[in-house]
């Protein structure tokens, strides 16, 4: 890691800064906007990489979002960078949220009642191991979470698509500007020097 700590954090530092950002969750998200518009590639790939991570970010297969949107992301041509970016999408804040639409979505999708959906319930069956945990929620969660994660990360990935290719396209567009505004200056003060 480029400015890896000197000193490892305790688990409790750890886990401190995995559900709450050191700064801000502002300054958190900057960054890896930053992070976007400085990958290399076309704008349309950064953007395809992105909205796989964000589609991603929906489906509850905790612990393999990143190897699961590298992989979509180097089938369709997508970035996998900006793939791995995109899965910030799903975060400590917005994880609740996607998997409470998730499940209620996907229950109405099967036709079935949803259960009130408690993000306790389901961490707890974590706690017990990842087998265990499919095994004894497959039809509770799972399958709802996965039947109602599928169309709506598909279409929150579909917005993001393009809002994050704009950005992209205005951000490489600018830098194009400048690195021929800085060309034309050094050729005009090359040629002053010349004539001198």
């Amino acid at each position: 890691m480029l400015f890896k700590r000197r000193d490892k954090p305790s688990i409790l530092e750890s886990t401190r800064i995995f559900l709450w950002p050191r700064r801000s969750w502002a300054r958190s998200v900057n960054y890896v906007l930053l992070r976007v518009n400085r990958l290399s590639g076309s704008a349309h790939a950064i953007a395809l990489g992105c909205a796989i991570g964000i589609f991603v970010s929906y489906l509850p297969i905790m612990g393999f979002h990143f190897i699961a949107a590298a992989t979509i992301a180097y089938l369709l041509g997508g970035n996998m960078l900006a793939s791995a970016l995109g899965t910030f999408f799903g975060n400590p804040l917005t994880f609740p949220f996607i998997w409470a639409s998730a499940y209620k979505f996907g229950h109405w999708i099967l036709g079935n009642e949803a259960d009130e959906f408690r993000v306790g319930d389901l961490l707890d069956t974590f706690s017990n191991g990842i087998v265990y945990a499919i095994d004894n929620t497959y039809e509770i969660y799972f399958k709802p979470m996965m039947v109602g994660g599928i169309p709506a990360g598909f279409v929150f990935g579909f917005f993001g698509y393009f809002i994050i290719r704009k950005l992209v396209e205005n951000y490489q567009n600018r830098r194009v500007e400048l690195l021929a505004a800085r060309a034309r200056e050094v050729m005009q003060s090359a040629s002053g020097n010349h004539r001198a």
